[in-house]
């Protein structure tokens, strides 16, 4: 400045005048160099660095390229321009270095701002993301990042050191606890989740008290984001999955098997001991041959050695239609395609009640989507109910409008003929 302020004396012009033209030469040249440093960063450098990126077979290179990571650090080379020509004006060198370094603060925030973004969708490639989230840990370096950002702008601005403003947030404390309160249970209960592995993202959770009961797609600081089966989305407390009890449904998909455990209610007036007639028949049925000719030669065998009066039915052993019809039903199951082979397959009988005797199918699908699941049960239990009949067996149910209709007519009926 005092080179161009001497050389514009030289030419006639008065002090004063020199001073402030001399000023203004040095803020167009400055002006002229941060537009050129911009352009040459923009034009030249962000496409080189584009066209390298977009050349390479890794990913995370890209992604740092959609979140504008490299763009926003472009910005601090005219700051930086701007900082080393400050001594230039005396008059105004404070207040220049001043706006500089607060510029230069503030792109660089913004810029590890983008640069933790981008880290997030790095780190959601890897199949690990399912099980170990970082969203919520890199919101609360996020949080770091504004506060410690904030502080050191407002100590530039103000021209005192960092450290004393920081060691005023001692008093500040219980109100920070009061406004970060959400945030700070948010983080404790993301580092339990994560430890744990108690929740994943694409996990199938119930919670009653939220009304939720769908899969988790997104876990943050704050929130777990779970979309319900109607499309609904419920947002809940991190927090809320350690201090309340839910219900996950992983287990059922790693090990794939989905229960299937549902009675279907026999008229016990229809229960009775399998006639000869009824045995023969039976012993034409594909999963009950075997077993019938296997009973038979075992019961004969127990009769005949215990000597039982074979004239009366309740002497000794004799098989029944309801047990035979249980050993279809779980021999059916055994060869049924879409039913999981190494897990539990069981029919059992409940206590009897005012519905009749309760017959339990318990087993597993080997499919564990819902869809499919719910076909594969009804699949299964319209085989159970169109069979039933085939063994003398009735399937109970409450006497209907329909059947009210018959027996008055029946009555009716009978009555005319009288």
């Amino acid at each position: 400045m005092d080179f161009i302020k001497e050389v514009l004396m030289n030419y006639g012009v008065n002090d004063e005048a020199s001073a402030y033209l001399s000023a203004i030469i040095i803020t167009i040249i400055v002006i002229l160099l941060c537009a050129a440093a911009n352009f040459i960063t923009q034009k030249i450098i962000l496409r080189l660095i584009t066209h390298i990126v977009q050349k390479t077979k890794i990913k995370w290179d890209n992604i740092l390229l959609e979140h504008r990571f490299f763009h926003k650090l472009s910005h601090i080379v005219p700051a930086i321009i701007i900082y080393q020509f400050a001594s230039t004006i005396p008059e105004y060198k404070d207040w220049i270095e001043k706006f500089a370094l607060f510029y230069i603060s503030a792109v660089g925030i913004f810029a590890l701002n983008a640069f933790l973004n981008a880290l997030n969708d790095i780190y959601r490639n890897y199949e690990i993301y399912k099980t170990r989230p970082i969203k919520g840990f890199i919101q609360v370096v996020k949080i770091v990042v504004y506060i410690v950002g904030g502080i050191t702008l407002i100590s530039i601005l103000i021209d005192k050191n960092p450290l004393i403003l920081i060691s005023g947030l001692g008093a500040l404390s219980a109100l920070i606890m009061l406004v970060f309160k959400d945030s700070i249970l948010g983080f404790v209960a993301g580092v339990q989740l994560s430890a744990n592995d108690m929740v994943r993202v694409g996990d199938w959770v119930e919670m009653p008290k939220y009304n939720a009961d769908g899969d988790i797609i997104d876990i943050t600081l704050n929130t777990v984001k779970v979309q319900n089966w109607d499309k609904t989305i419920t947002m809940i407390p991190t927090y809320a999955f350690i201090s309340d009890s839910f219900k996950n449904w992983r287990g059922m998909r790693d090990t794939g098997g989905r229960r299937i455990k549902r009675s279907i209610y026999i008229d016990t007036m229809s229960i009775q001991f399998c006639t000869r007639e009824m045995l023969d028949y039976f012993k034409k049925i594909h999963y009950l041959t075997d077993y019938i000719e296997n009973k038979e030669k075992e019961i004969e065998a127990y009769n005949r050695e215990n000597k039982i009066n074979r004239d009366i039915k309740v002497n000794g052993r004799n098989l029944t239609n309801i047990g035979t019809f249980r050993i279809y039903i779980h021999n059916y199951l055994k060869n049924h395609p879409y039913v999981h082979k190494d897990m539990i397959i069981m029919v059992r009988q409940l206590t009897p009640g005012e519905y009749g005797l309760p017959l339990e199918i318990y087993c597993f699908t080997n499919d564990t989507r819902w869809a499919n699941y719910e076909a594969i049960q009804s699949d299964i239990f319209d085989h159970i109910f169109a069979v039933a009949p085939e063994f003398g067996l009735r399937i109970f149910q409450k006497p209907s409008g329909h059947d009210m209709r018959n027996l008055l007519a029946h009555k009716e009926l009978q009555e005319r003929r009288q």
